[in-house]
């Protein structure tokens, strides 16, 4: 189970949590639960649900101030799809969008984490390497359902092209501050030197996943998936954004105050 999100239903009262679950046969479906109070106790009101039966991935959800709700979430291995929820949001409605169509990792987008701002809608995803960091990606647009306009890499001069070791998850403005939007982001590998680069490690994605690709078939093992790293020691990243006009920057900080923001 991980990325558990809980949003609230203003007309029906109700939070509304959804979990993802990743199943035995690896497929990955929602269990989705609603509750009286943000601390529960919750009610389970779905399990192994997939949604447009879909393989459904990591995922974010947004409420818009109508009270409409839409849930952003990766077609594993394939597409990002955005997608209404029902009214009391403990489903789908059937009415969906595509979104950064790519044939196979590492380049198809996940990890879709989004906020809106000065009425654009935006989408910071990261690309597919497991648990490995990989270069994020932002993108924008007027509406919920796009077309969302690819801005390029927030995270300014990274020379490790690995979104400072770390893969964006959340994203928040602060309710007391001007235009203080954060960024939480997992940093699932906390050992840096043994991190497999991302030049070797999408060259390895695509040898094995690319169908055009001529030269020796890689053989990924649990070294190329750092799958032997002790993930229970996985720390956050925690960085503001710094805006240019539409593109949203998040620029290295050793430390930082929220004191210091208008």
């Amino acid at each position: 189970m991980d990325r558990p999100h809980i949003i609230f239903n203003k007309n029906t009262g109700k939070y509304i949590c959804f979990l993802k679950i990743m199943e035995k046969d690896s497929t990955q479906t929602l269990t989705i639960m609603s509750a009286d109070r943000l601390l529960g106790p919750y009610t389970m009101i779905t399990t192994k649900y997939r949604p447009l039966n879909m393989s459904a991935g990591d995922f974010d959800l947004a409420v818009a101030r109508d009270g409409k709700a839409y849930y952003y979430f990766e077609r594993v291995h394939s597409e990002l799809i955005c997608a209404d929820l029902t009214a009391d949001y403990t489903g789908v409605t059937g009415y969906y969008s595509t979104h950064f169509p790519n044939l196979y990792p590492p380049y198809v987008r996940e990890a879709p984490a989004y906020f809106t701002r000065k009425n654009l809608h935006y989408l910071v995803t990261s690309g597919t390497t497991s648990y490995n960091p990989n270069p994020s990606e932002v993108a924008c647009s007027r509406t919920f359902h796009g077309p969302f306009e690819i801005l390029g890499n927030p995270h300014v001069n990274d020379p490790t092209n690995t979104s400072f070791c770390s893969q964006v998850s959340s994203i928040f403005k602060h309710p007391k501050k001007k235009d203080l939007y954060i960024a939480l982001a997992d940093r699932w590998i906390t050992d840096e030197e043994g991190m497999v680069t991302y030049d070797i490690l999408s060259d390895a994605y695509d040898r094995y996943f690319n169908p055009d690709r001529q030269d020796e078939p890689v053989t990924f093992t649990a070294s190329t998936f750092n799958v032997n790293e002790n993930t229970h020691k996985a720390d956050y990243v925690w960085l503001p954004f710094r805006f240019d006009g539409k593109m949203a920057y998040l620029d290295w900080k050793d430390e930082w105050r929220i004191e210091d923001y208008d």
